[in-house]
């Protein structure tokens, strides 16, 4: 459970934080990690207290290459370790192949655009609604669940602002009917807190009910923001990627994830501790290094500043190893 240590803490409810390092924190690096490390990555997490982890996406290796060893870190894992972790898929096909692999939980994704959609995934919006019927049949076939993703859920980068009725006429496509989740997407991180706390609130209130998941990026600042406004609005799982790291490399315009160290630092979790936090900002420093990527976790700098009175500061001999 997420937890804000103040004046919101009532207001804020229940959410989790699902780290998408491994899928959209690397779709912009130009470094393909080896499978290992990514598998060591997904297990860090997982030690530390991170609930729920995107390991990777089903998306073309000649597009996306650092995606390319995705199935051998599905297969690398464990029952037990698959279960708190989602793929990325956009087509039927993805799914059967992920669920040969071992994945169970499938994030099905398309953009409330169509622009986007062309640009992302090589068809419309409505071509990928109307696949994704058979998507839900493969992911019922091995007890799986599967989310409906709409990226573009506030702005494209070739249209504008998407209207909010274009998100729910989405949300409400009886062809997503067996859908579990529901996943909004800031894809360019432009949205502010007011229309992510309206949109929000639409889709939880006017259709299926689902868990609402809220993805938000923080080209213009404001991705912690927005989080805690999904959070107040009703969303129950989060979306961030270590050190700020990726972004859509089919939507120009787009940078880094919100960071997970500082929606980590701001909500306060139960399972978060000084220590753990620490241990967080190492893992992502490392990781950070090994693709030559700047860190963007505001969070991450102050654990890293002098004022070594406050409690949330690294000190170097309380680390693992020192």
């Amino acid at each position: 459970m997420i937890r804000y240590d103040g004046p919101l803490a009532t207001t804020l409810g229940s959410a989790i934080l699902r780290d998408v390092t491994l899928r959209d924190g690397l779709q912009l690096t130009g470094k393909l990690l080896p499978a290992e490390q990514k598998v060591h990555t997904v297990r860090e997490l997982l030690r530390l207290g991170v609930p729920a982890i995107e390991l990777g996406s089903m998306a073309r290796p000649d597009l996306v290459p650092t995606m390319a060893n995705t199935l051998e870190v599905v297969q690398a894992l464990t029952p037990l370790e698959l279960e708190k972790c989602w793929i990325w898929v956009a087509t039927p096909g993805h799914v059967a192949k992920a669920a040969a692999a071992g994945a169970r939980n499938f994030q099905y994704c398309l953009s409330a655009s169509d622009s986007h959609n062309k640009a992302n995934i090589g068809r419309t919006t409505d071509q990928s609604l109307a696949a994704l019927p058979e998507a839900i049949e493969y992911a019922r076939a091995v007890n799986g669940r599967i989310q409906l993703c709409i990226a573009t859920s506030f702005t494209c980068p070739f249209e504008g602002r998407v209207p909010e009725e274009r998100i729910l006429a989405i949300a409400n496509d009886p062809r997503a009917e067996g859908t579990m989740d529901i996943v909004i997407c800031d894809t360019l991180g432009q949205a502010v807190p007011a229309q992510v706390a309206q949109l929000i609130t639409r889709v939880r209130t006017e259709s299926p009910s689902r868990r609402v998941v809220y993805h938000g990026h923080d080209t213009w600042g404001l991705g912690v923001a927005n989080t805690l406004a999904a959070i107040q609005a009703g969303a129950e799982m989060v979306d961030g990627a270590l050190g700020g790291l990726g972004g859509c490399p089919f939507a120009p315009g787009a940078s880094g994830n919100t960071s997970s160290e500082d929606i980590l630092f701001a909500t306060r979790p139960d399972w978060l501790t000084p220590e753990i936090f620490g241990e967080l900002v190492v893992l992502s420093e490392n990781l950070l290094a090994e693709l030559d990527e700047p860190n963007r976790s505001r969070s991450a700098q102050g654990a890293r500043s002098k004022a070594e009175a406050f409690d949330w500061v690294l000190r170097p001999q309380d680390l693992p190893g020192r």
